[in-house]
């Protein structure tokens, strides 16, 4: 499986880029999972439901379910990505993370203003509409789907997180 992080500065369109980048993998015949990096502060079982009240009464793990989704709620206590990417996404071959700029994935930043995560963190590419300074063997790639999918096809490894879990 590979795995690959997409970060950048607030608003410098992650998402948009993501949600782009998905179809096309799709197309080229990829299973695709996603994990989306949130501040401990949100919380993504809203107060007030019943799962919510089920995790406050003290249930362990909450699944929401219907007909055609569903969701696991559970408090983790601090476990890193990696475990979870392994056990809960192990069987696909290309996860896109959003955001985990401190994580050990290889890293392709989206830019559009401020200053360059480039150089700062490790990244193996910079995804800007414009040219941008990049540290030497950085790749600037265009916003294109098609030219990041090449890129992460050739240039992201396959890597461990297969056996995790």
């Amino acid at each position: 499986m590979k795995v690959v992080a997409f970060v950048g500065h607030k608003g410098s369109g992650k998402t948009r880029l993501i949600c782009g980048l998905i179809p096309v993998l799709r197309a080229r015949g990829y299973r695709v999972g996603t994990a989306k990096h949130v501040s401990p502060e949100v919380e993504p079982d809203a107060p007030g439901t019943d799962t919510h009240r089920h995790r406050a009464a003290g249930a362990e793990r909450v699944l929401l379910y219907s007909d055609r989704h569903g969701a696991l709620f559970w408090d983790h206590g601090g476990l890193g990505i990696d475990e979870f990417v392994g056990r809960f996404l192990g069987d696909l071959d290309i996860v896109i993370l959003e955001g985990f700029k401190e994580g050990p994935y290889p890293k392709i930043e989206v830019y559009r203003t401020g200053e360059p995560l480039a150089g700062r963190i490790p990244v193996l590419a910079v995804v800007s509409p414009r040219p941008v300074v990049v540290p030497d063997g950085v790749r600037l790639l265009p916003p294109d789907p098609e030219a990041i999918a090449d890129f992460i096809e050739a240039e992201i490894p396959v890597g461990p997180w297969r056996t995790s879990g």
